[in-house]
């Protein structure tokens, strides 16, 4: 069946991509649950429990987080050269017990990510590979990280400026993501990225025109300086997590325990529901994230 759909732009970091604006259809069957295993800093190492949530909500059996192994402000690199009797991460994907792995960076490239990839197609040929790109701490381009200032950090920055403030480590992403994918996929892709930096632009220069429910300032979104997510984002995060990892929408799922538990009044259903519609806007655009079911519901 033709499907004739009308496009939009939408401003994903550096890239400007076309969104669908009419859906297609979604297989009405859940998909198969994955067993996950996750190499996080504390950018993402929230992930793993409300994505479980929006697993069992969506009703995808078999859904397992096999491990997280956290390492705080860390290169995946830095999980790589654990010592063996430490690295829990190695010791999942030597037993085979792992679908997908995945990754957060703080930059790019990273020597550990490859590292990775290529032990675990070695145990299991059938796997896939997630990374996260990871925005700024300080508000600066990654690929600039640790330097920053740190002391004098602009949360409330226009949207000219929010468009390329990760777009270098962006880029840097897409280029490790290609040399990998060209060197263990096969002629098939194995690596997929996380568009997390980019719907964190989209996010705020949408706050920034005042068009987001629930959140009224930029700074909103973080704790500290170090650019650690607060409840909203960590949300926003999660939801792409799940699109990714499942080629689904998260659009019309509960909200998870992470926005309730923050027990802010304006962090409610509707502020949910339009962060759960960017993250598939964003997830649903990016050749990188490998999503095929593109467009919301």
């Amino acid at each position: 069946m033709v499907r004739v759909v009308s496009l939009a732009l939408i401003t994903l970091g550096c890239l400007t991509v076309p969104v669908r604006s009419q859906p297609r259809d979604e297989p009405a069957d859940p998909p198969k649950g994955q067993r996950v295993f996750f190499a996080s800093h504390s950018g993402m190492w929230y992930v793993p429990d409300p994505l479980g949530e929006l697993a069992e909500s969506a009703k995808i059996k078999g859904h397992k987080k096999v491990g997280l192994q956290r390492l705080g402000a860390s290169k995946t690199l830095q999980h790589w050269e654990l010592p063996e009797d430490k690295n829990q991460a190695k010791k999942a994907l030597k037993a085979g017990e792992v679908d997908v792995f995945v990754m957060s960076p703080i930059q790019f490239p990273d020597e550990g990510v490859e590292n990775f990839v290529k032990f675990g197609l070695e145990h299991n040929p059938n796997m896939r590979f997630l990374v996260q790109i990871t925005w700024g701490g300080g508000d600066i381009d990654n690929q600039d990280f640790p330097k920053g200032a740190f002391a004098n950090v602009d949360r409330e920055k226009t949207p000219d400026q929010l468009k390329k403030l990760y777009e270098r480590n962006i880029k840097a992403a897409e280029a490790q993501a290609d040399n990998i994918n060209k060197k263990y996929g096969g002629g098939k892709k194995v690596l997929f990225l996380v568009p997390s930096a980019q719907a964190l632009v989209a996010l705020r220069t949408r706050i920034a025109h005042k068009e987001v429910p629930g959140l009224t300032k930029q700074g909103e979104l973080f704790n500290d300086v170090m650019s650690h997510p607060s409840a909203p984002l960590e949300a926003l995060n999660t939801y792409l997590h799940y699109a990714v990892l499942y080629d689904r929408s998260p659009v019309g799922l509960p909200m998870p325990g992470l926005l309730k538990r923050a027990k802010r009044e304006a962090w409610d259903e509707k502020l949910s529901r339009s962060l759960q519609e960017l993250a598939w806007d964003t997830a649903a655009n990016y050749p990188y994230s490998g999503v095929t079911s593109a467009t919301k519901k």
